[in-house]
């Protein structure tokens, strides 16, 4: 029985059970897209279908992680292939196997929420962020929170972090960020955020040099008009959710 049920593999040189944190950032990439696409599907068209399916699916994931072994979970099985011809990177297991329960206990949450109550509100789009944001930060930049966490909670500390966080370094050269490259930054930040107001300005001309032309409207475009008004009608799921401004946007409502 143990030759299957165990968690991290037995390395002779490490003094803790690891895994392989190129397969482990692959897997927590690949939940995320999937993560992403269920919950924009749900935000913006209010379509939770997706959401339950993947809240399932990410839970079957991380029990047979957690509960039978990591080297059997569907995610990590196809991030492996995908790695497989890259440099082995070893981590411990013992914080990785805190950090995935930290998840288990969310997809669990969301299962018990969205899946078999079909709630719909502030509380499930929390969990929901929180979920993508460990995953983001997971395959993004290679930081587990769940594991700075574990280092809370327990004595003995969390061994062969990935790039080697668990060890106290000076940072080199190439790793430092100056003031310079921090404005930079800052600049495309403001840039980014400015352009939908631009786009906007232009819209709103537009609209109002085209303004002339509404009183030839004829009787059919007149009833088109009051069919999308009807469509700008919010309604109760989406202001449960704090979705009201969005649904307008989604059904071009002013």
């Amino acid at each position: 029985m143990n030759k299957y049920f165990y968690f991290g593999e037995k390395i002779e040189k490490f003094d803790v059970r690891v895994l392989n944190e190129r397969e482990v950032r692959a897997g927590a990439g690949i939940l995320f897209f999937f993560a992403m696409i269920a919950f924009m599907n749900s935000w913006l068209s209010g379509n939770f279908d997706y959401t339950k399916l993947f809240v399932v699916a990410f839970l079957i994931d991380f029990f047979i992680r957690i509960f039978i072994n990591p080297k059997f979970s569907p995610s990590m099985i196809i991030g492996k292939f995908f790695v497989s011809k890259q440099k082995v990177e070893y981590v411990g297991a013992p914080q990785k196997k805190f950090a995935w329960s930290i998840g288990f206990i969310l997809a669990a949450t969301m299962l018990y929420l969205v899946v078999i109550n079909n709630v719909i509100g502030p509380v499930n789009l929390f969990v929901c962020l929180t979920c993508l944001t460990l995953l983001f930060f997971e395959s993004a930049f290679g930081i587990c929170i769940g594991c700075k966490i574990y280092n809370l909670f327990n004595k003995e500390k969390a061994k062969l972090c990935p790039g080697g966080t668990c060890d106290v370094i000076k940072k080199e050269e190439i790793q430092k960020i100056n003031l310079f490259q921090m404005a930079i930054v800052g600049v495309f930040i403001v840039v980014i955020i400015s352009i939908p107001d631009l786009i906007n300005t232009k819209a709103s001309n537009y609209i109002k040099d085209s303004g002339k032309n509404l009183s030839t409207e004829t009787p059919e475009i007149q009833k088109q008009d009051t069919i999308i008004s009807d469509e700008c009608v919010v309604p109760d799921w989406a202001i449960a959710i704090g979705h009201a401004e969005q649904y307008k946007l989604h059904h071009n409502c002013k």
